[in-house]
């Protein structure tokens, strides 16, 4: 079989050794499109390699596109059907990453970890005026319930928080497997100590917080961001911050971010050398705000979560060339 893997970072290219030398494995840094198109037997793509029906046409040999992303908006998938090419995605690669990074953000904020971390770096070793709060007992709030929601859900039980949650496809087995609540957002909004954000980026979310929204929130809630930075109508965050009627927030996304597809495009080599990020966050207010802490859209970037993108691709590949397609999308 040939097996050329496509848009490869330097850090990839190992883990397709496997494959040799039963195989011959090419690894090519560009992406795939119809001016370098090989004649392979199967590929492994990202992103910025566009498979349209002019650049399959010239892969007469293809039999499976292992693309290592969640998206496939890349592929011509009709294409791929019609001529029995099979396409096998990564589903799943940082959901209990970023459940994790929500409650650094949050523990940052109720033990007052920047500021504490801060005074210490100073020489001025004294707790006064650095008082937190408990998690214990408090109700968290979880906006959306798919593979990070429900990661969130059970750390924030670890934490002995009462769960609740809104969604608009709501999971009964769910809900009685994790000891949460499902309620309509309203009461969310109005009950919840901590409101945590994990749906897309869609029409029907842009300013999903918005001014009536924060209005309805309790006095001195928390909220916190993961998920695109869209969903907060940032006006209304400011001044609810600055008002003193949100305690706290606690932000791994902005609004003004550029448009991705999805995280692990942030950190491929062609992402960083097409933009210069800086002017996302220079002069930025949130940035001085004292109760809110930003992170660079940094939620899902852990060793593990990157190596486990490639270790599904390379895993896809290895159940295809078995008899055994995994993670098949078409």
């Amino acid at each position: 079989m040939r097996i050329a893997v496509f848009d490869a970072e330097e850090h990839e290219a190992a883990l397709f050794d496997r494959f040799k030398p039963a195989n011959i494995v090419s690894i090519v840094a560009a992406p795939l499109g119809a001016e370098n198109a090989a004649d392979a037997d199967i590929v492994s793509v990202f992103i910025y390699s566009a498979l349209d029906a002019a650049t399959l046409a010239k892969l007469p040999k293809l039999k499976l596109i292992a693309t290592r992303s969640t998206g496939y908006d890349h592929i011509d998938l009709a294409y791929c059907r019609a001529h029995n090419i099979a396409v096998a995605n990564v589903p799943t690669y940082g959901e209990n990453t970023v459940a994790e990074h929500v409650f650094a953000l949050l523990l940052g904020l109720s033990h007052r970890m920047p500021e504490a971390a801060a005074r210490a770096k100073s020489g001025h070793f004294s707790p006064e005026g650095l008082q937190g709060f408990d998690l214990m007992g408090r109700t968290f709030g979880v906006i959306g319930t798919g593979n990070i929601g429900r990661h969130v859900i059970r750390i924030a039980r670890g934490f002995e928080m009462k769960v609740i949650a809104s969604d608009m496809r709501p999971d009964a087995a769910l809900e009685a497997q994790l000891g949460f609540r499902y309620v309509p957002l309203d009461e969310l909004l109005k009950t919840a100590d901590v409101i945590s954000l994990h749906v897309p980026a869609t029409p029907e979310t842009e300013n999903l917080i918005s001014e009536s929204a924060i209005a309805k929130m309790k006095h001195g809630a928390v909220i916190i961001n993961t998920a695109r930075g869209s969903l907060i109508e940032i006006s209304a965050l400011i001044r609810a911050l600055r008002e003193g009627r949100l305690a706290g927030a606690g932000l791994d996304v902005l609004p003004e971010e550029p448009l991705i597809r999805e995280e692990a495009e942030l950190i491929s080599s062609s992402f960083a050398d097409g933009r210069d990020l800086r002017n996302l966050v220079a002069n930025h207010v949130l940035l001085n705000l004292p109760n809110v802490i930003v992170t660079p859209h940094n939620a899902f970037n852990t060793r593990e979560a990157g190596a486990r993108i490639v270790e599904t691709t390379v895993s896809n590949i290895e159940a295809f060339l078995a008899g055994k397609p995994q993670n098949r999308v078409c």
